[in-house]
């Protein structure tokens, strides 16, 4: 069904008399700062961090596959790299509070195991997770009868015990010490890209990490903001609904400090919140964001039909469930095609769009072409919306 353009709350781009052509056919940017040695061409549209264990070892390996046909990342969510993302495609390592794949026997992060990992070829960026959209400042856990010896193994635990993702990470409780542990990351990993994640809470903690980073002088690569837009099985409904800051205000707010602190064009900002489309993914450009992930869209390519039975082991379609008998009906020779064509086919339209609207480059993208119905009478553009009438347009990416 087409959407109702005089609704309130909807959205569009304005397009131009005298569309352009774009001979690309891919759309990248590279994340890496001149404290990186091993700067990574990331795809716009990557696929979001979902964890082997939340998602069966088949869909994994779709996803993996798929991202090496279509030469995009894929990121392991903070489960761990498992042998299912080995499959060809390149990986963003994710490190939660839990330090799986990096940890010691006291769940501690470890040097030793990190650097082992980190230094894989397929590894091409590190990804430290503060928090997520879903639930923000909440821990997890790894019930006894999940652990199995195989994610054991993988997430260095002892196998049929609880294991804890406590609220807050043990490396570091200050700005300054996260930019110390982001600085050491870097360097265990041979100077591959390092950044972190969270879902925006308190403003003045951003600032506060933003001060620790001219400060120190360890510029992150890349900085990842989850909108509270976004979902997972794992948590609480009341954090789902009520918590983190939502997509658009949490990439303007954190677009505007980055440039206040004369920072934004040595950080590259990766969102993640409900982006399928190519629309989607070009509002968020037009905020601030240089790239992108999605997990719903990755997950309809794979043959998600929304059962809402993830955390019960009893997904129909084999994507997020560790039964054996219902994970084997995921093809992973067909899925994986899928996968590449939704990435591929998004792009496609993101580069249309760009061509009807006279975007000639990613650069061009801006604030004041979007536009947002506020009720019947009132239209405003996202420049006016989220920036100010007086404020200035985003410098380029």
């Amino acid at each position: 069904m087409q959407s109702d353009p005089n609704q309130p709350g909807n959205e569009w781009v304005a397009h131009t008399v005298l569309p352009v052509k774009i001979k690309e056919k891919d759309l990248r940017t590279m994340v890496g700062n001149a404290q990186c040695r091993q700067p990574y061409d990331l795809s716009v549209f990557n696929i979001s961090a979902m964890s082997y264990g939340a998602l069966s070892k088949t869909a994994i390996t779709a996803l993996n596959k798929g991202a090496a046909l279509g030469k995009f990342a894929h990121n392991t969510g903070e489960g761990a790299i498992s042998e299912f993302h080995l499959q060809g495609g390149d990986l963003i390592w994710q490190i939660g509070t839990g330090y799986f794949g990096c940890r010691n026997e006291e769940g501690e992060f470890s040097e030793e195991l990190f650097t082992k990992n980190a230094n894989r070829p397929q590894v091409k960026m590190i990804e430290v997770k503060l928090s997520q959209g879903a639930k923000p400042g909440h821990g997890g856990i790894l019930p006894a009868a999940k652990n199995t010896p195989e994610i054991a193994a993988i997430r260095n635990v002892i196998p049929h015990t609880d294991v804890m993702s406590p609220p807050a990470h043990s490396a570091f409780s200050t700005p300054v010490e996260m930019m110390a542990f982001l600085g050491k990351l870097r360097i265990l990993s041979g100077y591959k890209p390092v950044g972190f994640k969270l879902c925006i809470g308190d403003k003045q903690e951003f600032i506060d990490i933003c001060h620790a980073i001219t400060t120190t002088q360890i510029i992150p690569d890349f900085i990842v903001i989850d909108g509270a837009e976004g979902g997972t099985g794992a948590s609480p409904l009341e954090f789902t609904d009520s918590i983190g800051m939502p997509l658009y205000d949490a990439l303007t707010f954190v677009t505007k400090t980055l440039i206040s602190f004369g920072i934004k064009k040595q950080i590259k900002i990766i969102v993640a919140g409900k982006i399928i489309t190519g629309f989607d993914l070009l509002k968020v450009i037009a905020l601030g964001a240089d790239a992108c992930y999605s997990a719903r869209g990755m997950m309809f390519a794979l043959g998600c039909i929304q059962a809402l039975k993830c955390n019960e082991d009893i997904c129909p379609v084999g994507v997020a469930t560790q039964n054996p008998k219902l994970y084997k009906g995921l093809d992973v020779n067909d899925k994986q095609v899928r996968v590449a064509q939704f990435h591929r086919n998004t792009i496609r339209a993101t580069i249309e769009i760009m061509e009807a609207c006279g975007f000639a480059t990613l650069n061009d993208v801006s604030a004041d072409k979007f536009f947002k119905k506020i009720d019947a009478s009132h239209t405003v553009s996202f420049q006016e919306l989220y920036f100010g009438k007086e404020g200035n347009l985003i410098e380029s990416h």
